[in-house]
């Protein structure tokens, strides 16, 4: 037994007993408030206190579930005797939030990390779901550095149409555009919507939701099988409760996020990310993550790690298939025994649970080759995240290969200029828009200060009259993002954005634009003295905000290339124990 009365025999004492195992005024006045509870006098003996940092709202549906799944949590916390204390942060929610969730990121991640070092914690729990919480949680919890572990919530089942499977996102943006161009009736698109969204979860199919609980498994920052296992199968229930257990543990080992969110974790994840066809998005979020442990992950590792990657996974937005059916067949366990045995994993990465990547998936089945398809016969061959860089777009843009139309894969068009999404979503209804099918459309001032926070509003609607025509897919240029389940020929986050100066600000109607992903280049066909003229006339527009967080963001963020983090976060501060607050 220490002198302090407590009986933890670890060499490192628990931070938690800084508030709890004093025996003077102010450990009365710690425990006694918490003893309102029911709590008994042996809850603070030593024993490693957990927080459950919970993202659940009604604001929130894809994280509607968490009430549930915090208390499988708990369970497991108490199963491994430890002390599990449940707390709330902001939760950000895609379906609600305007005008995009991505602007509350950095502030969420904020939020868990100064409410973890303020508060008696020795481990955390990282309960999230809808696309921006795992990264702003996961962002926090590394700048905060105590042993975290992160649970998803896990996918919807699928949707389900007039006997037809539709996929969240992706099927609302195509009926969407079937509504516009007459194809269906008003009254069944209501239709659709009932049948689209009928459990607990976040999106069924490879949106930025299920990339980013992916990654949270890649990573090796959460459990096997995070990634797919849908929000009301019995086995996420179990997860969870796995992972109470396991956190009690990792606080007994010392294992943080610094050592579990390695390059070489990162890595895997940017192979991993290629392999499932997964979202744009999650781009901007592991670099963001990456600044935040201190690795220096750039766009180009995007592109170097992942360019020869085949897509293995035939789903929703690229492919036919949704998240339960990839949990059947296998899940990411599968996909990451298919790199590994290509010598496209680093196995010895140190994952959550303590044992290696590789010892976790060294023998995943592959039950469905039609879903998780063979290495050798992949369902889309060298289709990881293209890294675009060219006069156009300095420091780098994105697109997904996986979900673009090959036949526009190299193509010089006419630009179509939209100055704003206002006058873009005015305009792709005026039948009078001086645009084909061979033109490009270039929207500005969507980026993290221009909008401001980046919307996904990137995968810009197509002209009614084209669509009339059956046009499908155009190139789309933006300094934006799009939805992780939308699809098409769509160039992202181009840096530094219009807002902020970059040359996508100078564009004009009828510049000549080539995409040329193969050679990995976005060219404006612009002499550079035309250019310099067009910068000089230039003005930068007046900023949206001028109090408050958005003019803290706008002052603040540092553009996609950089993971559109403050500058003021990049890095961690640890968790030191604060000062006594009386």
């Amino acid at each position: 037994m220490s002198d302090d009365g407590s009986t933890n025999d670890n060499k490192k004492p628990l931070r938690s007993q800084a508030w709890f195992g004093r025996q003077d005024k102010m450990g009365f006045y710690y425990r006694s408030f918490l003893k309102n509870s029911g709590q008994p006098q042996d809850r603070f003996d030593g024993r490693p206190v957990i927080g459950i940092c919970n993202t659940w709202s009604e604001l929130t549906p894809c994280n509607i579930h968490f009430r549930d799944l915090a208390e499988h949590v708990r369970r497991g916390v108490l199963d491994a005797g430890g002390y599990p204390l449940e707390f709330p942060v902001s939760s950000l929610g895609e379906v609600t939030m305007r005008p995009t969730a991505m602007l509350f990121r950095n502030l969420a991640s904020m939020d868990v990390e100064e409410a973890i070092r303020a508060h008696p914690l020795d481990g955390v729990v990282l309960l999230m779901g809808c696309d921006k919480t795992t990264p702003a949680l996961l962002m926090g919890a590394a700048s905060a550095d105590l042993p975290a572990i992160g649970v998803s919530g896990g996918p919807q089942l699928r949707g389900n149409y007039r006997g037809q499977i539709i996929g969240s996102g992706t099927n609302i943006i195509s009926m969407s555009e079937q509504l516009r161009a007459g194809e269906i009736t008003m009254a069944e698109f209501h239709e659709a919507e009932a049948g689209m969204n009928r459990s607990s979860g976040s999106c069924m199919t490879m949106g930025t939701a299920s990339t980013m609980a992916s990654m949270v498994e890649a990573l090796g920052i959460g459990l096997p099988e995070n990634a797919a296992i849908p929000a009301v199968d019995a086995r996420r229930n179990l997860l969870a409760r796995m992972a109470g257990r396991r956190i009690v543990d990792m606080v007994h080992e010392d294992l943080k996020p610094s050592d579990i969110l390695t390059r070489e974790a990162f890595e895997n994840a940017i192979r991993a990310l290629a392999a499932i066809g997964g979202s744009t998005n999650a781009v901007v979020h592991l670099l963001a993550l990456a600044g935040r442990v201190g690795v220096d992950l750039t766009l180009a590792d995007f592109d170097r790690l992942g360019r020869d990657i085949h897509c293995l996974v035939d789903l929703m937005p690229s492919g036919r298939f949704l998240m339960e059916d990839f949990y059947y067949a296998g899940g990411l366990p599968a996909v990451l025994r298919a790199l590994g045995e290509r010598g496209l994993l680093n196995k010895d990465a140190v994952t959550a649970n303590g044992r290696t990547i590789w010892e976790n998936v060294a023998t995943a089945p592959n039950w469905n080759a039609e879903v998780i398809t063979p290495f050798e016969t992949p369902f889309k061959p060298e289709a990881g995240i293209a890294i675009l860089t060219g006069n156009l777009a300095p420091d780098g843009a994105v697109i997904k290969p996986s979900a673009a139309s090959p036949e526009l894969m190299v193509h010089t068009g006419r630009a179509v200029v939209f100055e704003s999404v206002e006058e873009m979503h005015h305009a792709v209804n005026d039948e009078a828009l001086d645009i084909d099918a061979s033109c490009i459309m270039v929207l500005k001032h969507c980026g993290p200060k221009g909008y401001p926070g980046m919307a996904e509003v990137g995968n810009m609607p197509l002209p009614a009259k084209l669509l009339r025509e059956g046009v499908r897919d155009m190139i789309r240029i933006s300094d934006a993002r799009m939805s992780g389940t939308a699809y098409g020929t769509v160039v992202l986050h181009v840096a530094p954005e219009a807002t902020a100066g970059g040359p996508l600000a100078l564009v004009r109607n009828g510049d000549l634009i080539t995409l040329d992903v193969p050679a990995r280049s976005l060219h404006l066909h612009v002499s550079e003295e035309e250019m310099a003229a067009r910068r000089a006339a230039w003005v930068a527009p007046a900023p949206h905000a001028t109090r408050g967080y958005q003019r803290l963001y706008i002052d603040h963020v540092l553009q996609a290339d950089r993971g559109a983090d403050f500058d003021f976060l990049v890095g961690r501060s640890g968790s030191p124990v604060p000062r006594d607050n009386h």
